[in-house]
């Protein structure tokens, strides 16, 4: 009875350090060589960060007070900015959901489709936005539509995915009950995929809206409108006053979208 009792204790005690196979340790080796020649190629060093911690003490002295002059301009750009993430979140979430589905395993039409809808929506979430951005400036021309068709598809790799993983998820249950019933397909997804994912779905959506709200203003930076335009002229022509303004407006609107994105959450998950 005793050795039992102790037999029960070893199997709960965390397994003991073992030593790491020569794999592992040439992966190691292999981490913190590339760690070192990044800090080299980085040229980091004490003095550079010195002289980089005084520059940063003269932006903010000349950034203080912040020059609301220009403030309705601005906002106007701010405005933009959240119109480009507004609707180009929409249009990918929108997107999204019959990708998601014809990416899943269990609702795709068939295998081969999955696994090329699933390599299209890692594309598109592995090409940086900025990339995309500068892609579509080409493409449209300078302004907002390129910027909207940049969060577009962002969107689309952000939120297909999950919304794939979330459908792969649901529980078989609901799903044969109605094909049971000689429910189609499309009947499936729509009464019982849907509903079930649908939380899911609102809180990655809200999710996206906030993560475009940030993209959208350094896609202004490339040419694809918004506040971003303003910024960057600012601190080109060394105006930090109005660069801490714009800061500050940016501050302001994101963390009232991510309260609001919150808030809803709670409600809807």
């Amino acid at each position: 009875m005793k050795n039992r009792e102790q037999e029960k204790y070893y199997e709960h005690m965390p397994s003991r350090f073992q030593k790491p196979s020569l794999l592992a340790w040439v992966g190691w080796v292999a981490f913190f060589a590339l760690f070192i020649a990044g800090l080299k190629q980085g040229d980091v060093s004490f003095e550079r960060l010195i002289t980089g911690s005084g520059n940063m003490f003269k932006f903010i002295m000349g950034a203080f007070p912040p020059d609301p002059s220009r403030l309705s301009s601005i906002s106007v750009a701010m405005y933009e900015t959240f119109q480009i993430a507004l609707v180009g979140t929409v249009f990918g979430v929108i997107l999204s959901l019959p990708i998601a589905i014809l990416a899943s395993r269990n609702t795709t039409i068939h295998p081969m489709v999955s696994y090329i809808t699933k390599g299209i929506v890692s594309t598109l979430r592995t090409i940086p936005d900025l990339v995309w951005a500068l892609i579509f400036v080409i493409s449209v021309g300078l302004g907002p539509l390129a910027g909207i068709l940049t969060i577009t598809l962002d969107t689309i790799g952000f939120c297909a995915r999950f919304f794939s993983e979330r459908i792969e998820e649901i529980d078989k249950g609901p799903s044969e009950a109605l094909e049971s019933t000689g429910s189609s397909r499309l009947g499936v997804i729509m009464g019982s995929i849907i509903p079930i994912g649908f939380p899911s779905f609102v809180g990655t959506s809200l999710f996206s809206i906030e993560k475009a709200i940030r993209s959208a203003v350094v896609l202004g930076l490339v040419g694809a409108g918004g506040i971003g335009v303003e910024l960057s002229t600012s601190m080109t022509l060394r105006r930090f006053d109005e660069a801490l303004m714009i800061i500050i407006l940016i501050l302001i609107v994101v963390i009232t979208v991510e309260q609001i994105s919150s808030t809803v959450r709670k409600k809807v998950i």
